[in-house]
């Protein structure tokens, strides 16, 4: 499908944002961007609104960016356990959880011209993605809106990723309701929220007190540096790391049609002529590079860096979720803690009947690869990966009697400290 040269326009000029943090901009005030909608309130002037040198001139809500309010990302790899930990931020009363946001950019990219992928590398794509994440942590929902297909309409969509993930936007004024008095889920928000009003959406994000965006798709922590060095946003980074050979089983199950060839060999173990090891092996790379900058306490990630490996936080959810939430500065609210609780115990059967359930039993399904990848593909990974695996204190398995045997957990003891 061919993009208009306004598109091309657009998210070429979204990546150049990056190059501007060092000139934003103060701005005194803003006006509201529903004048005379019914939902509409008038807001106190903001300090100031970050926005793309691309931008066309609306305006729209943002917060004032006070040292009080946390600007939280959960920094993860795809099938990393990040659904799951995502909910420890997405149940608090005064935190606002977008779940993935950045899925519409690596879209509006991937579903563009061969001619715009040329002259959109991944350097900018990088940039595209930080200049949406600045906007988001701003409240600015609008500017999202370049990369949702189709385009909204009276800044509505039906086409926002997974918004049923997030409670903040299957609750009143985003969503009028309540699914019989419990707390909206996926499926309730799906068939009873309808079209996102992202103007509403900004609103409800000012009136909570912190905000937390989960994404996989940032390759590395080092792709924050230049979040992470603007005082204004007081990010804190939540670095969240899995065993590769636990990763991979999982995308294994949910992504059936690009590890066809790995099923056919560990279902049958022949190794098919062509297997695709480049996604593995890009993952751990990109494990380890992120995990060695964390590791080396750069200035600019001191008090704002912890690293957490899905495993601890399965077998002691409780205890490292008081962790998180000291590290990031804010109590934890007992909502969290009554899901931990409903949420840790259930089914035995790895990812669920639902690939992105987070219900489980996370003690038991923090290993269970092991029982369900062949000797020979884990002998595979840990070849790949073996750097990675002995970074973040991964042990290797040496026979299938070893790998079988799950009174041994290959999960060494080892003490994360935030760098503060």
């Amino acid at each position: 499908m061919e993009c208009s040269w306004k598109t091309v326009v657009l998210l070429v000029c979204a990546s150049l944002g990056i190059q501007y943090t060092a000139i934003r901009s103060l701005r005194d005030s803003f006006s509201s961007p529903c004048q005379g909608g019914d939902h509409c309130q008038r807001r106190e002037p903001k300090e100031y609104q970050w926005r793309s040198p691309c931008d066309e001139g609306h305006e729209s809500p943002g917060p004032f960016h006070s040292h009080a309010r946390k600007h939280i990302i959960l920094f993860a790899t795809t099938r990393s356990g990040s659904s799951f930990t995502g909910q420890l931020f997405n149940q608090h009363p005064d935190i606002f959880y977008l779940f993935e946001p950045l899925y519409h950019v690596q879209q509006a990219f991937t579903n563009s011209s061969a001619r715009l992928r040329k002259i959109l590398d991944r350097r900018a794509l990088l940039g595209a993605c930080r200049d949406l994440l600045h906007n988001l942590y701003n409240c600015d929902f609008h500017f999202l809106e370049n990369y949702i297909k189709p385009a909204p309409k009276d800044h509505a969509t039906g086409s926002f990723f997974r918004r049923g993930s997030s409670s903040a936007l299957c609750s009143p004024p985003v969503c009028e309701g309540s699914p019989d008095s419990q707390e909206p889920d996926e499926i309730w928000c799906s068939k009873k929220c309808r079209s996102l009003n992202l103007t509403l959406a900004g609103m409800a994000c000012q009136d909570r007190g912190h905000m937390a965006i989960k994404t996989v798709r940032i390759p590395e922590i080092k792709d924050l540096k230049i979040l992470s060095e603007d005082p204004r946003l007081n990010l804190k980074i939540v670095h969240l790391v899995r065993d590769p050979r636990g990763i991979l089983a999982s995308r294994m199950i949910a992504f059936l049609d690009q590890f066809r060839a790995w099923k056919i060999w560990n279902a049958t173990g022949r190794k098919p002529q062509y297997v695709d090891l480049s996604q593995i092996t890009r993952t751990c790379k990109d494990l380890s590079d992120s995990a060695e900058t964390g590791f080396s306490k750069p200035t600019w990630l001191k008090g704002r860096y912890m690293l957490v490996r899905y495993e601890d936080l399965a077998k002691e959810p409780v205890e490292k979720a008081k962790e998180i939430y000291k590290f990031i500065g804010l109590d934890m609210d007992p909502k969290i803690l009554t899901w931990i609780l409903h949420n840790t115990n259930g089914s035995n059967t790895p990812d669920g009947n639902y690939k992105f359930t987070t219900t489980r039993n996370s003690k038991a399904t923090a290993e269970s690869w092991r029982l369900n990848l062949s000797f020979d593909i884990v002998q595979t990974v840990q070849n790949l990966c073996n750097t990675t695996l002995s970074q973040l204190g991964y042990r290797n398995v040496n026979s299938v009697a070893d790998l079988r045997n799950m009174s041994n957990s290959v999960v060494e003891p080892r003490t994360f400290l935030p760098f503060l």
